[in-house]
């Protein structure tokens, strides 16, 4: 007798943990409680410590270079320098530009120049001070405007110092204005400032491969910059995920891959590498400063004529993300707004400061800081409220963005602006004040005398995943069997899980699609198909697809097992499930001793490259929307600052896990916070001045304001589930919410992030 027949949604509803709820995350308790393994807790019974040493100038020859006193010291077991190399020394993201290994040149301060093992990592530190290196110290090229025109200048590549130069030019490029504003706006150096420095262990292999383990954002890009300087084909180069702890753009590059490696395959044995916090200052790239200016012309009823803008974007000293900085920038350039003229140019350049590379936000952070100052600089032309201004301008779904593509999903811009200036204000202070919720905190700096509040707006578009032709994929393995009588699923993927929540979220996709609790997913490590990136908002896209696509094929699998159609059948709570509800089969029964296993990609729709002489075209599969709205009191006297509050509205398109969700938003409310007054890499003639956490400042729990956040779903009928790409819209609008707000509280142009009380005080 078959089981009374229930209806698929019925059935669906028994699943716990499926898309749309929030479940336990897996590594959530362990990280609570402090017991989760992070790469740098990484151990072997036999292994051996390494070290880097690093260049001490910006810029500079290296005329002698003698390892043999450092290979002398008492368990010392190799020391490494480019001749070593085994394959080419050069790697790069985008250009093959960055030396494993610097040879003759050093480029910037902190550059590798050589690395050693030893037995201890006190032996390592100090056998790196028996290096001798002499150098002809060279003079640093640290202005990026003047090396993005400056021909007289000493070429840091064969190139030149140009990475990229694109052009945008829509409409009319000499179009006029009833009123028009112009700006030049800078943007300080920000570190991603994760918690958990660089660390890897790389273990040798029989095969005359190696085994690394680590923490990173792109497994098989590791993969193919390792081998090809290893020289050693991609199977004898196996990469494993161990716990990160943060990435936010700084884990695209290579760090210690090669060098660990290169070290484990030397001594034959395995090799550890862990920065501490002051090597991970200079072993990663940073945010990109930038130098913007710009002219905005509108109608005198406040409707958007033209943007002009001219962006100079410090790529340091060798290429990384620079070329897509550019890209992201230009085509990002006039915000979330419909613009009908407009002529834009930017430049990513080599300079002798920091590389710079790939950071949350990337390429949007620079134009958002830049245009949104300008719309409230607008606004006060046109004795306009700012929040209006922005509705009146706001792209909606069929507008056509600057770049000539039209926008063929949900943009609710405008809801967005509408929906945060709607929400609650704080109450206006009255009476005495806690001096603990003063600037200056409980430092009893003022009892309020002195202090203003001001309100301000920050909205932003950013593009989801890789653009301009890049074919954007992931892959994902699904193995479905039975395990204590149960079937159960194993998800298999190479997409890194570095904080945002995405090992969860593979599990409710399984959980959904196979109708099972119990869901597990393998490490992620490159015996699976690639993965790309854990960046750009896009894992959830790319790799929920892949999951998506991996599980439905196992259902298909099932169904041809069973001889059925597969139209009208579903699997739910461990069955096989007509369309009317009936119960056609138990899927542990189905399955007994075998498994079914499928591995599909997903390829979301096609991006084109840009015009090279308008930068027309449809580069961008997809766009994220945020709104904040910020409230500060502001100590004139002092120029101490007070986030008071900090809301957020945001599109996420379909909330997979509401709660991972949210806490997106206020993390990347906080670094947005963070770029608004407080961090920055302080950087003099190439130099860092502040390579620590006592001198590099973020925020803590006592900086971050209460939030409200309003979160709407406006499916992306293009995209698995509808998602919208959550993770960095909000680090974008936060910042120039804070300092708009910061700009009415004190009336100053504050052109630059991020601002310092002596911005506020001209002291």
């Amino acid at each position: 007798m078959s089981a009374p027949a229930r209806s698929p949604q019925e059935l669906h509803d028994t699943i716990a943990g499926g898309i749309g709820e929030s479940p336990l995350r897996p590594d959530g308790t362990l990280k609570v409680r402090g017991e989760f393994a992070y790469s740098s807790d990484l151990w072997h019974e036999d292994m051996l410590w390494g070290a880097t040493l690093r260049s001490p100038h910006p810029h500079a020859r290296i005329v002698r270079l003698d390892v043999s006193r450092a290979l002398a010291q008492p368990g010392v077991h190799a020391v490494l320098t480019h001749e070593d190399v085994p394959g080419e020394n050069v790697y790069g993201l985008k250009y093959q530009d960055t030396p494993a290994l610097a040879a003759d040149l050093v480029r910037y301060q902190g550059e590798p120049i050589a690395i050693l093992a030893a037995d201890h990592p006190e032996i390592a530190r100090q056998a790196l001070k028996e290096i001798v290196v002499e150098y002809d110290v060279l003079e640093p090229i640290t202005d990026p405007e003047r090396a993005a025109h400056d021909d007289t200048l000493p070429k840091l590549h064969a190139d030149g110092n140009l990475v990229r130069h694109q052009r945008i030019v829509k409409g009319d490029p000499a179009a006029t204005a009833d009123v028009v504003v112009s700006g030049v706006y800078e943007i300080g150096m920000q570190d991603q400032a994760f918690l958990g420095p660089e660390s890897g262990l790389a273990v040798p292999a029989e095969d005359g491969g190696v085994d690394l383990y680590l923490a990173t954002q792109w497994l098989h890009v590791d993969q193919r910059q390792t081998a090809k300087a290893l020289g050693l084909p991609l199977e004898k180069v196996r990469l494993t995920l161990s716990g990160v702890g943060g990435a936010f753009g700084g884990r695209e590059d290579l760090s210690m891959q090669i060098h660990s490696c290169m070290l484990a395959l030397r001594t034959g044995r395995p090799v550890k590498m862990s920065y501490n916090r002051l090597e991970s200052f200079f072993g990663h790239v940073h945010r990109h400063p930038a130098k913007m200016y710009y002219e905005h012309g509108a109608t005198r009823d406040g409707k958007l004529v033209y943007v002009k803008a001219r962006m100079y974007f410090d790529g340091g000293a060798y290429a990384s993300k620079t070329p897509v900085v550019v890209g992201n920038g230009t085509t990002l350039s006039v915000g979330p707004y419909d613009v009908p003229n407009a002529h834009i140019e930017g430049w990513g350049v080599y300079t002798n400061n920091p590389t710079c590379g790939a950071m949350r936000g990337l390429g949007a952070v620079q134009p958002t800081y830049a245009y949104e100052s300008q719309m409230d600089k607008l606004a006060a032309a046109l004795g306009m409220d700012p929040a209006e201004l922005r509705i009146r301008n706001a792209l909606s779904e069929g507008s056509t963005v600057v770049t000539g593509q039209v926008v063929d999903f949900p943009a609710p811009v405008a809801e967005l602006v509408q929906r945060v200036r709607d929400l609650p204000l704080p109450p206006e202070p009255a009476g005495e004040r806690d001096i603990r919720e003063l600037p200056g905190g409980a430092s009893n700096t003022t009892h309020g005398e002195g202090v203003v509040r001001g309100v301000g707006y920050g909205v932003t578009i950013k593009n989801i995943s890789y653009a301009e032709g890049l074919d954007d994929y992931s892959t994902a393995r699904v193995r479905l069997e039975v395990l204590g009588g149960e079937a159960v699923a194993m998800v298999h993927t190479a997409a890194a899980e570095v904080g945002q929540g995405l090992v969860t979220l593979q599990q409710q996709i399984a959980r959904t699609e196979l109708g099972l609790t119990r869901v597990s997913v393998h490490p992620a490590d490159t015996s699976v198909g690639d993965a790309g990136s854990s960046s750009a908002s896009r894992q959830t896209y790319v790799t929920g697809g892949a999951v998506r696509n991996a599980c439905r094929a196992v259902a298909e699998a099932v169904y041809a097992r069973l001889g059925v159609p597969a139209e009208g059948m579903s699997l739910v709570g461990g069955k096989v499930v007509a369309a009317d509800g009936e119960v056609v089969a138990d899927l542990a029964e189905l399955l007994g001793d075998t498994a079914i296993e499928e591995t599909r990609e997903f390829h979301h729709r096609p991006t084109y490259p840009l015009d090279p002489e308008t930068g027309q075209g449809d580069a961008h599969v997809q766009y994220g929307f945020s709104a904040h709205r910020a409230v500060v009191d502001v100590d004139l006297d002092l120029g101490l600052v007070k986030v008071v509050q900090l809301d957020c509205a945001q599109d996420v398109g379909k909330a997979m896990n509401p709660d991972a969700v949210v806490a997106q938003i206020q993390g990347g409310s906080a670094q947005g916070l963070g770029l608004a007054v407080m961090e920055e890499i302080l950087v003099k003639d190439g130099k860092v001045r502040n390579p620590s956490f006592t001198d590099y400042l973020i925020p803590t729990i006592l900086d971050m304001p209460p939030m409200q956040v309003d979160v709407i779903e406006r499916p992306d009928p293009h995209a698995p589930y509808g998602v919208r790409g959550v993770g960095e819209p909000p680090t974008i609008s936060a910042t120039p919410a804070v300092a708009n707000a910061i700009r009415a509280a004190t009336g100053l142009e504050l052109p630059r992030v991020p601002i310092r009380p002596e911005h506020i005080t001209g002291v």
